[in-house]
């Protein structure tokens, strides 16, 4: 597991998995891809939502991508893992500029295994740093 070399960056993370409705857990993932990669970043973003679905449980080809560009509510670089049945939340995902390169912040539910989730963005050839809520 990699360090996280920025500590406002985590703790922004941290208060996103503050108590709601559901206990959620995250992952940092960092990147080396700056602007002008960002197909690459696309596809990153799929593959690692794939991995969080594996360890929620759930298939990656049950699951869909939605990036609400149409949506007002919804940022650009925002994304949410949904499942093709019913729309359920698996993960959703910002994509985050910081010092040129993608730092990618997922959260998703706390029932989902951390460990494999860091290994398996880790294979991807990422870094990823954990961050486990209440």
């Amino acid at each position: 597991m990699s360090e996280t070399l920025d500590d406002d960056l985590y703790a922004r993370t941290k208060a996103l998995l503050d108590p709601g409705e559901i206990q959620l857990n995250g992952v940092i993932v960092d990147t080396d891809l700056a602007s002008d990669e960002e197909p690459t970043l696309h596809q990153a973003t799929i593959d690692v939502g794939d991995v969080i679905a594996e360890a929620a449980g759930f298939e990656p080809t049950e699951t869909y991508v939605y990036s609400g560009t149409d949506d007002e509510e919804f940022g650009v670089n925002q994304h949410q893992g949904l499942t093709l049945d019913d729309d359920a939340f698996v993960w959703e995902c910002q994509q985050l500029m910081r010092e040129g390169t993608y730092d990618v912040v997922f959260y998703y539910e706390a029932d989902a295994d951390q460990e494999a989730i860091v290994e398996g963005i880790e294979e991807l050839g990422f870094g990823a740093t954990s961050v486990y809520g209440e």
